[in-house]
C-alpha cells in the first residue's frame, strides 16, 4: 500500500454568520469568498481521510477535541434569516482520531481532553458545506485556549504535524481581520491593509522567522486595531496551522476586500 500524500494545512476565512446562504447588500460581497472555498478541494493532493477543524468560536481552558460519532450543529449566530438556522452538515465525526489527537497533544505537553457532546459551530460547518458539500469526510473540531497564547497555539499544531501524513487536512477556521467596530468603515482599509502585509510576509517567511513572528504578531503594525486585545480568537487558527506546517513553506491564496477590510487565506505545504 502507497504512503498517503502530505496533506497542506489552510488558514481560510469563514466569513460573517451564514453570509454564503442568503442575500447581502451588495449581492456580490462574498462571492469571491464563496468561490475561493468551493475550489479549495481540487487544489488538495488527494481526497482527505479526516478534516481537523479549528474554529475561532471556541474556546476552552486546554485544548478540546470533539470525539461524538455524529455531532449536532451550533448555531452561534444571531439575528440572521430562519432558514440559516435550518442549514445542515450531517458530516460523521472521528472518535479514534479525537482520541489520537488528545494523546498527541498531551505528550507535547499541552492539556487536553476530548468531548463527545460538543457539537459543530458555525466557524466549521459554514465553510465546510462549500469545501465538501457532501458532508462526507469525517470532521474533528479542535478547541482554541482560552488564554489565546499564540506560542502554545503554534505548540499545539506542531504535535498534530503527523497526521498530515496520514491524509488528515488541518484547517484552521477565523479571520485575517476582525475588528467588529472596523467592518464597513473606510478608515480600516488602510490599517487592514498595513497588517495583512505584514502577515503576508511573516506566513511566506522561512520557518523559523515566521514562528518567530507569528508568537510575537501583536507588536506588528495595526496589530491590536485589527485584532483587539483579547479578541484576537480569531487569528489564533493560524498559529495552529502554522505550527502543523513544521518546515513547509506558506503563501497568501486569497485576499480581497470585504466591508471596507482586506481578508486574507493562507496556505501551507
Amino acid at each position: 500500500m502507497s504512503a498517503a500524500p502530505r496533506m497542506p494545512t489552510y488558514f481560510i476565512p469563514h466569513g460573517a454568520g451564514p453570509c454564503f446562504f442568503m442575500d447581502w447588500n451588495p449581492p456580490t460581497t462574498w462571492h469571491r469568498m464563496r468561490d475561493f472555498l468551493m475550489g479549495i478541494a481540487s487544489t488538495l493532493p488527494a481526497r482527505p481521510s479526516a478534516i481537523v477543524m479549528v474554529s475561532g468560536h471556541w474556546l476552552t481552558p486546554g485544548f478540546n477535541v470533539t470525539s461524538g460519532a455524529q455531532p449536532d450543529l451550533i448555531y452561534d449566530y444571531g439575528g440572521f434569516p430562519p432558514h440559516t438556522y435550518e442549514l445542515r452538515y450531517p458530516a460523521p465525526g472521528e472518535p479514534q482520531l479525537a482520541e489520537r489527537i488528545q494523546q498527541l497533544l498531551q505528550q507535547a505537553g499541552q492539556p487536553s481532553q476530548t468531548d463527545p457532546q460538543r457539537g459543530f459551530d458555525h466557524g466549521m460547518f459554514i465553510p465546510l458545506k462549500l469545501m465538501f458539500p457532501e458532508a462526507d469526510v469525517p470532521v474533528v473540531q479542535l478547541s482554541l485556549r482560552h488564554d489565546l497564547d499564540p506560542q502554545a497555539h503554534l505548540q499545539a499544531g506542531q504535535a498534530l504535524t503527523a497526521l498530515r501524513d496520514e491524509g488528515v487536512l488541518i484547517v484552521g477556521s477565523g479571520m485575517s481581520f476582525h475588528n467588529m467596530r472596523g467592518y464597513g468603515d473606510p478608515r480600516f482599509g488602510p490599517i487592514s491593509d498595513t497588517f495583512d502585509a505584514w502577515l503576508t510576509a511573516t506566513v511566506e517567511a522561512d520557518p523559523a522567522t515566521r514562528a518567530q513572528g507569528l508568537a510575537y504578531w501583536d507588536q506588528a503594525p495595526s496589530a491590536r486595531l485589527c485584532h483587539p486585545p483579547r479578541a484576537e480568537e480569531h487569528l489564533l487558527p493560524l498559529m495552529v496551522v502554522a505550527g502543523a506546517a513544521s518546515e513547509g513553506r506558506g503563501q497568501r491564496v486569497f485576499s480581497d476586500r470585504v466591508l471596507e477590510t482586506t481578508l486574507s487565506a493562507y496556505r501551507f505545504d
